[in-house]
């Protein structure tokens, strides 16, 4: 991440705090930045049926977020009553130290603009329906939503350790491209997923990416892409398995990571549980995916 200034950021948004959250100012949106929300939404929904989780759909339901770009306020108040969880504002990327004091104290970032009615499909800084309709449903969920508290307290402390970049590696192929087995098939949880539709045809139906068990140390030491697709997809067996898995003292992992190998995003291991061998078929920066069914 470039190195952001508070400084700075209040030159352009002078009512921003010292913990880098801005008052969300609901009103000030337009009828037309509404409708680029509800665009959005129905496109998701046209796709998600039937390939996101049960829990992510049930999280939807719960927060009734299809009118428009939701009041932080009204959410916040939902969601504390379901999990504990607040949504607040915040003027774009924030240091990694202040999300991770978010995080662990069940605030979640979200940023305060939409992206542009001609640009629904790509955007470079993740916007307020990238962090509200991808991760929010998600955070009521009473286990992923412990996970996430866990993140950010684990975020403090591999600072100080220097293991961000393998923390990040964790966040990245769950939280933002995580997959979920269930007796119906693989399903979506990760953000960055849900709130894609070409990505949401892709992870699940093209034949093109891995799609491999969940190890922790394996994901720690494997790098991914942040300009297209996915080449690997990492799959829990259950939210609880994965509680269960990063909820301990990476102290003595992180020390071991300092050693081995790093793995490119698209390599297969001899001891990977593999679930789908892809063909690695997906041209690079198309953004095509397979037709929605």
């Amino acid at each position: 991440m470039p190195s952001l200034d508070l400084a700075d950021i209040r030159r352009a948004h002078p009512a921003v705090r010292d913990d880098w959250t801005i008052p969300q100012e609901w009103g000030h949106f337009s009828a037309a930045e509404h409708e680029t929300w509800r665009t959005l939404y129905r496109r998701m929904m046209g796709v998600l049926p039937g390939r996101a989780c049960d829990e992510f759909l049930a999280g939807l339901e719960k927060l009734k977020l299809a009118d428009g770009i939701p009041d932080f306020e009204t959410l916040s108040a939902d969601l504390k009553a379901i999990t504990g969880w607040q949504v607040v504002a915040v003027p774009g990327l924030v240091p990694d130290d202040v999300f991770f004091e978010h995080l662990a104290n069940r605030r979640f970032p979200a940023g305060n603009f939409i992206r542009a009615a001609d640009s629904l499909d790509y955007i470079e800084e993740p916007d307020v329906f990238h962090d509200v309709f991808g991760h929010v449903p998600m955070l009521a969920h009473p286990v992923f939503a412990d996970y996430m508290e866990a993140y950010g307290k684990g975020g403090l402390r591999a600072e100080g350790l220097g293991a961000l970049d393998h923390l990040a590696r964790l966040y990245w192929y769950t939280v933002e491209f995580g997959l979920i087995e269930t007796p119906e098939g693989l399903r979506l949880y990760g953000s960055g997923i849900v709130s894609s539709r070409a990505e949401s045809v892709h992870a699940l139906e093209s034949p093109s990416p891995n799609r491999i068990g969940f190890d922790l140390e394996r994901v720690m030491r494997t790098k991914y892409r942040i300009d297209d697709f996915q080449e690997s997809y990492f799959v829990i067996p259950s939210f609880e398995a994965l509680f269960a898995e990063t909820y301990k003292d990476f102290g003595a992992l992180y020390a071991k990571l300092e050693h081995g190998p790093t793995h490119e995003a698209g390599e297969v291991l001899a001891g990977d549980r593999m679930l789908h061998r892809g063909d690695r078929s997906y041209r690079p920066h198309s953004h095509a995916a397979p037709p929605a069914a």
